[in-house]
């Protein structure tokens, strides 16, 4: 398996968990030290599995424009479009760009250090 198939595979399991309201699959995918870097502010690995208390957050996603770069033996970052609805708001969609960073856990595969997701149409500072 390629480098950019188990990174894939590691973001689309957060993914996944969204859309399923898991936030124990959600948190298993963290980092205890995960930095998340929203519109809203900061957030650790609580605020991220806690966000789905009251079930799925996502109703549906589609990934595109994957770029996949390793950094180091044990790290790799994941930057892509993230187009996506959530529960409730029909056929509207979100646009985001995310970049995730990625650190090998062992055996126990790939687990996210930090994230960052920017939404679509803002200004270019």
């Amino acid at each position: 398996m390629t480098l950019a198939t188990e990174i894939e595979a590691a973001e689309r399991a957060v993914w996944d968990a969204l859309v399923r309201g898991d936030a124990g699959a959600d948190w298993a995918a963290l980092s205890r030290d995960f930095l998340g870097v929203y519109p809203t502010g900061f957030a650790g690995a609580d605020d991220h599995a806690g966000q789905l208390a009251d079930g799925p957050t996502v109703a549906a996603y589609r990934l595109s424009e994957c770029l996949v770069r390793g950094l180091g033996a044990d790290h790799a970052l994941i930057a892509y479009r993230a187009d996506y609805a959530r529960p409730g708001d029909g056929a509207a969609e979100e646009t985001m760009f995310v970049t995730s960073i990625w650190r090998r856990a062992g055996g126990a595969g790939w687990i996210n250090v930090f994230s960052q997701d920017t939404p679509a149409g803002g200004a270019v500072p």
